[in-house]
């Protein structure tokens, strides 16, 4: 029986799942972004953001539990380095998922996974966006704003016709 157990065991056995599991997560650490189906993306995340999150706090405990899941150097010292040192300030949500659609054979929901602080092109539009926001209500403003733009308006237009009319009248 399967009871209360939510993860999605991807059609493999245990070691398998946990081997590629572990792989993808070393390829995730050295790339910053690899490109695969949504469901080993889902399920890569769950793997990933608790050995991400140890990384914050370096010490000889957490690379040591790090490594029994990666079993690989360069990996655990690259995600204590430069990666570390990224999310320091973050609380969570160290990935993200952009889908990409469908793959030719198969029909499969395809996708990027990629560390959040290494695009730089969302981290710019991110800063541009913050900048021009402004928080307004919808029902206070919207009322006045044209009643107090039609009477400028209409006290300027009359002056401006008034000498054409007298004009006309003489």
């Amino acid at each position: 029986m399967r009871h209360n157990k939510n993860f999605n065991h991807l059609g493999r056995k245990k070691a398998h799942r946990d081997a590629l599991l572990a792989n993808m997560t070393i390829a995730l650490i050295m790339r910053k972004r690899i490109f695969t189906t949504l469901a080993k993306a889902k399920a890569l995340r769950m793997y990933a953001e608790p050995l991400i999150n140890r990384a914050k706090n370096d010490s000889m405990a957490n690379r040591r539990l790090v490594f029994s899941y990666l079993q690989n150097k360069e990996a655990v010292t690259e995600l204590f380095r430069e990666v570390a040192q990224k999310i320091a300030e973050r609380n969570g949500g160290y990935t993200r998922i952009l889908k990409t659609g469908n793959r030719l054979g198969d029909n499969a929901k395809t996708c990027f996974i990629e560390l959040v602080d290494y695009n730089e092109n969302m981290l710019k539009d991110k800063a541009g966006k913050k900048e021009g926001r402004t928080r307004r209500s919808r029902r206070s403003n919207k009322a006045a704003a044209p009643a107090a733009e039609a009477a400028p308006a209409a006290e300027t237009a009359p002056a401006a016709e008034a000498p054409a009319e007298e004009k006309a009248a003489e």
